[in-house]
């Protein structure tokens, strides 16, 4: 055991204040991440290094709302953290994200060792708020209730090289009774696609060579600029982008799914055949109940004419298990549209009350022991179809995009990983020449398991990329520094499906 006395003392770059920051929640958390990173070292921090782990000079938590137990992870992390800013004098702590705006004043009453509480809409003020919680002595609450400048005109620090996020809209228009995002992001927001655009190429021209646009429901983008087919122009345009190779986007929903999005996917060369699209449940008794603006009826047409357009399109989604007034026959009618739609992936989780949403006080809560099983069972026909569409694969040759840190075993298997145009994971035998995150190889796929595949012939061929150069670049320049580490984040970059029993999606898309 390590006294105070004995512990590391934060670190401190040629006199330079250190921070980490750790992530919970969806998506739209890890991209403002990336948001809080560039406006920290904008301001003069640097990133703790790897292994600190709240021996930085600021911690800031970046939270989610959507989970039940959200608020107890949030305070036990907190509560850890307590002792060490007892014995660091400057130690400073700051909460943001949903639970910081729907909590607020809350979080410093509960842990008045908290410097600064700032929202979703003022991400931008965190810096300002750290000093002036410095300067004062006291904790800054600052919570905005609208938007004070999207996102993406604030410094960001990307966690990856070779692919991005870029945020299209923020916020949500829908009431899904299950979800309490829209109440903490406000209706949506769009922006304009000039911007985005701009934003792409300027992207490409560091050497990013994939892109997934971002929103929390993205194929609405549009509504808030008056263009209902907004988004299959912006898809289409980004196929006019040079250098961009991939374009993928989530999440959408299946309300705003229109033909003309189908139509922008299949014709044009860089959007991916990849789909995610929320199905959340089968039945449309329940989906009424959720507020879900679709039918079962709906939902597998677009399916089928995602699948007619795009024959090679992997579609995964997220499900909810145990909904408020769920009957087995109910339930029935999900595996139902599992079966129809064969899913390459699931998201599966089973319902939990979200504070603050109308589903939380809604009669009839399903047993946990019910929940439970009817949970297994989707998760078991969710593996059989996720391995059935996976040995369809076994025989193809593909091209993957060499990712950084997918294969966990890849070390000791000789092997490294990559993503498949339709974001399967591929792992696959290490060539003898160099091969660097970012690059393309062309295997042939030998074998299929449930949530990946083996490519363990020789590699087909491979082509250096510039985003591989960008790679190989910060990779050096981080050489040249310490190395460090956001604890807590996701993966950044192509947003990896979960297996069929993660059960962690947010649910709220």
């Amino acid at each position: 055991m390590t006294s105070s006395s004995d512990r590391s003392p934060a670190v401190d770059v040629q006199g330079s204040k250190s921070y980490e920051i750790r992530t919970y929640g969806c998506q739209m958390n890890v991209h403002d991440s990336e948001r809080l990173a560039g406006l920290l070292e904008d301001a003069g921090y640097v990133r703790a290094p790897e292994g600190s782990d709240g021996d930085a000079d600021v911690v800031v938590f970046n939270t989610c709302a959507v989970r039940e137990n959200a608020d107890n992870r949030l305070y036990g992390n907190l509560g850890r953290l307590a002792p060490k800013k007892a014995s660091r004098p400057g130690m400073q702590i700051a909460v943001g994200g949903c639970l910081a705006q729907k909590d607020r004043d809350t979080i410093v009453k509960k842990a008045p060792w908290v410097d600064v509480v700032f929202g979703t809409h003022n991400i931008g003020k965190l810096p300002v708020l750290l000093e002036r919680a410095r300067v004062q002595e006291e904790a800054q609450v600052e919570i905005a209730e609208s938007l004070e400048a999207f996102p993406s005109t604030l410094p960001t620090r990307r966690e990856s090289a070779y692919a991005a996020w870029v945020s299209i809209s923020v916020g949500c228009n829908n009431t899904c009774t299950f979800c309490i995002v829209p109440a903490l992001r406000g209706k949506e927001k769009d922006r304009r696609p000039g911007d985005i655009l701009a934003e792409i190429e300027a992207l490409v021209g560091e050497g990013v060579s994939e892109i997934t646009l971002l929103g929390q429901n993205v194929n609405a983008y549009g509504s808030d600029i008056g263009d209902r087919e907004a988004f299959s122009k912006l898809l289409r345009a980004c196929g006019t982008i040079d250098g961009l190779e991939r374009v993928r986007f989530t999440s959408p929903h299946p309300r705003d799914f229109t033909d003309d999005v189908i139509a922008a996917m299949a014709e044009t060369p860089n959007v991916m055949p990849q789909l995610h699209m929320p199905l959340q449940s089968g039945s449309d008794t329940v989906l009424k109940a959720m507020r879900r603006s679709y039918r079962q009826d709906r939902y597998l047409g677009i399916i089928e004419k995602v699948r007619a357009a795009i024959p090679h399109a992997a579609i995964t989604t997220d499900i909810i298990v145990g909904f408020p007034g769920e009957t087995e026959e109910d339930f029935e009618q999900t595996l139902h549209v599992v079966r129809e739609a064969r899913f390459a992936q699931a998201f599966t989780f089973q319902y939990s009350k979200r504070p603050g949403t109308p589903a939380a006080t809604m009669e009839n809560q399903i047993p946990k022991q019910v929940v439970q099983e009817r949970y297994e069972r989707l998760v078991a026909l969710q593996e059989e179809i996720s391995w059935e569409e996976n040995k369809k694969q076994v025989g193809r040759t593909l091209e993957l995009m060499v990712a950084e840190g997918e294969g966990r075993k890849d070390g000791a298997t000789h092997r490294l990983s990559g993503r498949a145009p339709d974001n399967r994971l591929v792992h696959f035998t290490k060539p003898d020449q160099e091969v660097r995150p970012g690059d393309v190889v062309t295997v042939e796929v030998t074998y299929a398991a449930p949530h990946h595949l083996l490519a363990e012939g020789p590699v087909l061929g491979v082509r250096r990329t510039r985003a591989g150069d960008a790679w190989e670049k910060r990779t050096a320049a981080a050489a040249a520094k310490p190395a460090g580490v956001m604890l807590g984040l996701p993966k950044i970059g192509v947003p990896a499906p979960l297996p069929a029993t993660a059960g962690s999606a947010c649910g709220c898309d």
